[in-house]
């Protein structure tokens, strides 16, 4: 609600505000109908830059399909636009952070680790620890599954 006054004490003319969805719903739907909407000239206005997308990488395609359309971003806190100069030092500083930041499709919940990921790095010689550390989970998952297999 106070995102929404915010918005329109700045001049926005049309305010959408997107509900957090839950587990495995889509959680873009709105953000992809104002990129569908946006036109040419238009500005696509966010208090801040986590507002916008879970990663730089989407970040950097939700202002890839802007340009694409003529229409630009302005996040009011910090104050920065994607045009001009702050555009491209904008642009610059999400390359450089996408460049290090570990793939959506590659990134694993916590625990999500499967038996049969955690067996077959076991029988290839593998320790306990090295294992949670390579499928990104807890010692404490791997001793689980691990002992439940022989269970």
């Amino acid at each position: 609600m106070a995102h929404t006054q915010a918005l329109k004490a700045m001049g926005c003319h049309v305010v959408r505000a997107g509900e957090a969805a839950g587990p495995g719903k889509d959680d873009s739907a709105v953000l992809s109908s104002i990129l569908d909407f946006v036109g040419e000239g238009d500005e696509l206005v966010v208090i801040r830059l986590e507002h916008l997308a879970h990663c730089s990488r989407s970040a950097l395609d939700v202002i890839d399909r802007l340009e694409s359309k003529g229409a630009t971003l302005f996040v009011a806190e910090p104050e920065i636009s994607s045009v001009g100069e702050g555009g491209r030092a904008l642009r610059a500083a999400l390359q450089a952070v996408a460049a290090v930041e570990a793939p959506i499709t590659l990134r694993k919940r916590r625990g999500a680790a499967s038996a049969n990921d955690i067996v077959a790095l076991q029988e290839a010689g593998v320790g306990p620890v090295e294992i949670a550390r390579r499928l990104g989970v807890s010692r404490m998952t791997v001793w689980r599954k691990l002992r439940a297999l022989e269970a």
